[in-house]
């Protein structure tokens, strides 16, 4: 349930565990960065393998390859190019999902479909008490995103 007038959850989501909110209640960088996401032209991505759902995001003169690639058992990763529109997509996931997931990153040249690096959000079967680090730090990366 959201917070409605800045006040905290107060039910908690299937599962029993209230993963905490990404932004502040009355941040007003959520608004501008959902708004820039109808601008999002999308693709699909070549050489994507079996069982990956892979596409272009474009935004303003910028492209990320966003892939979302499963775990097993219902874990699943969202990686996105290290840009500033592959940190903004992941953070509308991350917003519109029931649980946070833990970021990490590829370097330049750790996978062939993400030369330049990536930012990689995954998310485990189950929800868990425990919090990622670096949500801050994604927030900033998307607002060059926005003009």
């Amino acid at each position: 349930m959201r917070r409605p007038a800045g006040l905290p959850d107060v039910a908690s989501r299937p599962g029993g565990i209230v993963s905490p909110p990404i932004f502040p209640p009355d941040d007003p960088l959520r608004p501008r960065l959902v708004a820039e996401e109808a601008r999002i032209a999308w693709r699909p991505a070549p050489a994507s393998p079996i069982g990956v759902r892979a596409r272009i995001a474009r935004l303003h003169d910028e492209e990320a390859r966003i892939e979302r690639r499963p775990k097993g058992r219902g874990a699943y990763s969202i990686v996105a190019d290290s840009g500033p529109v592959g940190a903004l997509v992941l953070l509308l996931e991350i917003d519109r999902a029931d649980r946070l997931p833990s970021l990490s990153s590829l370097g330049a040249g750790e996978d062939d479909r993400f030369p330049q690096g990536a930012l990689v959000a995954t998310w485990p079967a189950r929800r868990t008490a425990t919090a990622p680090i670096g949500i801050p730090d994604l927030i900033a990366l998307a607002r060059y995103a926005l003009r």
